[in-house]
């Protein structure tokens, strides 16, 4: 039994343990809306993948088709989605232009997407209304933050005008503002719509709304806990059949394999191109880099992301008051259905954000600057008593020393 398989409980994680990150300097990793350090876990993992093809060559290529497999089915666990609905993407701007070039546009359809976005969400779409002639039409995100539940009502008055698509984040990568896809979606839908969501900044770290979504991408580097280049594209039930095949490859086909390995005279340019998500795995795949992701998702599932989410919760209730008692603002949402992995504020007028991120860094506080914001972005393994850490680390700085 190895870690690529979805029952294996080799390794075990366990709430406020870095047990499986034994080797982490970080006093305090709170970065992971970053870049997740890999677990030993993920390693053993990866390095079994690569002895086995060091060993064997292209003997190995079987079982690690078979690895990538398990982790779809392990991202379909946690998602509550058919492993058959997702695709395996090396990032999400992978999987988000693959759904901006394969939609089924006509010209000119509009497209919503939203200010103050990662590119990420927003560069596809722009590229998408060059090559087929489609409207871009940006509204504000400050309606979703409204206390006490978002304000839908600017992104009903577009789709009652007629929009084809609507992008946006699960969770912004400056302010950690969760949207309510379920809601969106239903409002889509409601105007024949279809919602594409970037999930990268949240799944992993909260429980993860597919009801109402048709497409989402998230790539396994952050709150995965996997690799970069490594990601997840999740295609709802019947959309996949509904796009243009226009990024697929020779692995895209139906029985793509059989013409090198099941005899003579099997060569053929006329297979038809599967109907499932996976017709977007037309290459080769990062199998080391899945190999890796594999690990990582039964760990998260090992947990459940209900009570991931419940912890990463409960270590920003220890640091937020702390911070707001030194005069930081927070941007972290006052109702938890806004909330999500990230909690991030505002220094004082006379701190420099990025001296004070600097001074953290060299205390071994790991957190990151978006825009200008000071951010930090905990799971699983961080401990509830970092915040302590954290806040002793602040009041050792002193502006412009």
């Amino acid at each position: 039994m190895t870690s690529t398989d979805p029952n294996d409980l080799s390794f075990v994680a366990e709430l406020g343990s870095r047990a499986l990150f034994p080797d982490l300097k970080a006093a305090v990793y709170a970065n992971h809306a970053a870049i997740s350090p890999p677990s030993i876990a993920v390693r053993h993992s990866v390095l079994e993948a690569i002895e086995d093809f060091g060993r064997h060559g292209a003997d190995a290529f079987s079982k690690w088709i078979g690895a990538r497999k398990r982790t779809k089915t392990s991202l379909g666990r946690l998602l509550s989605a058919d492993a058959d609905d997702i695709a395996l993407v090396p990032n999400t701007t992978a999987g988000l232009n693959a759904i901006a070039m394969c939609f089924p546009w006509t010209a000119g359809d509009t497209v919503v997407v939203f200010k103050g976005e990662f590119p990420t969400n927003v560069t596809p779409w722009q590229q998408a209304a060059k090559a087929f002639d489609l409207n871009i039409h940006f509204l504000d995100l400050e309606p979703l933050a409204a206390d006490g539940g978002s304000d839908l009502w600017p992104l009903e008055q577009a789709l009652k005008a007629g929009v084809r698509l609507v992008a946006i984040s699960v969770v912004q990568f400056q302010t950690g503002l969760r949207s309510p896809v379920n809601d969106i979606g239903a409002l889509c839908h409601r105007y024949g719509a279809q919602l594409c969501v970037d999930g990268i900044q949240g799944v992993g770290a909260l429980p993860t709304e597919l009801q109402n979504v048709d497409y989402l991408a998230a790539g396994g580097h952050k709150w995965l806990m996997g690799l970069e280049g490594a990601g997840l594209l999740y295609i709802a039930p019947g959309r996949a059949d509904e796009l243009q095949k226009n990024l697929s490859g020779w692995l895209s086909h139906e029985d793509p394999l059989s013409f090198l390995f099941n005899g003579p005279n099997l060569l053929r340019y006329d297979r038809p191109i599967r109907k499932s998500a996976d017709f977007l795995e037309g290459g080769a795949l990062n199998t080391i880099g899945y190999a890796g992701l594999g690990a990582s998702v039964n760990l998260l599932n090992q947990l459940g992301p209900e009570a991931i989410f419940a912890h990463i919760q409960a270590w920003h209730d220890a640091l937020e008051p702390g911070l707001l008692e030194r005069g930081f603002v927070s941007l972290r949402a006052s109702h938890v259905s806004q909330r999500s992995g990230v909690l991030s504020v505002r220094p004082r007028a006379d701190v420099d954000v990025l001296d004070l991120y600097a001074h953290l860094g060299h205390l071994g506080i790991a957190c990151t600057t978006p825009d200008g914001y000071l951010r930090f972005a905990p799971h699983w393994p961080n401990g509830l008593d970092e915040a302590d850490q954290i806040l002793s680390a602040i009041d050792d700085y002193a502006p412009g020393r």
